[in-house]
């Protein structure tokens, strides 16, 4: 005969069981999220660490842009001297385009948009000047302007390669902090969307053309 508690004690058993295996789910369920939540936000921070990267390749060829600017005007005064406001214009865009790159932030859309329209300014600048020198054969002959040339011209090229490898690495990081569940994480955390380095219109999309 069967002992009066052995039932109560084999129901306690078994709903110990049952309790034990809810844990155990909630326990793993608990630790997927963790796991899931770890990952998504050390991609994110990934993603930004590239984006920024990327931004800095910018800057070191913009200060390099600038850097060459006073050079090149300083050069050409010497065969266009009647060309003063032109040569004054190139160097005020060039400090404009110099200050706004040091108060860039690629979180601050502002800033960014001051610097996407100081470098807009400046290129537009640097045309003016390229067209004007057509009237100075001399000028294409002076081995110091055209080395400054050749370094403009391999510079131009950097910013726009630059560029794009930036705008990709935003788009992708931008992607991921809009796209469901990460955006969650991206919220929680304050990863804030970055800013494109865009251009004002159509023709500043290619590089400046350097020829004189």
């Amino acid at each position: 005969m069967n002992h009066p508690l052995a039932g109560l004690f084999q129901q306690i058993s078994s709903a110990m069981t049952i309790l034990y295996i809810i844990l155990a789910i909630l326990v793993g369920v608990v630790l997927i999220a963790v796991f899931w939540a770890m990952g998504t936000y050390n991609g994110l921070v990934k993603l930004r660490n590239r984006y920024r990267n990327a931004f800095s390749q910018i800057d070191v060829q913009l200060k390099r842009r600038h850097d060459l600017i006073p050079n090149l005007v300083e050069t050409a005064k010497g065969f266009m001297k009647h060309e003063r406001e032109t040569l004054e214009a190139v160097i005020e865009a060039r400090n404009m385009a110099s200050s706004a790159r040091k108060d860039a932030s690629t979180e601050d859309a502002e800033s960014m948009g001051a610097l996407m329209a100081a470098e807009g300014g400046l290129g537009n600048a640097l045309g003016r000047l390229f067209a004007l020198s057509e009237a100075y054969p001399d000028i294409k002959s002076n081995a110091n302007m055209m080395q400054l040339s050749e370094e403009l011209t391999s510079t131009e090229n950097k910013v726009a390669f630059s560029r794009q490898a930036y705008n990709d690495a935003v788009t992708e990081y931008n992607t991921r902090t809009e796209v469901f569940p990460a955006s969650v994480i991206a919220g929680t955390f304050n990863f804030g969307q970055a800013t494109l380095f865009e251009v004002a219109s159509e023709s500043e999309r290619d590089p400046v053309k350097v020829e004189f």
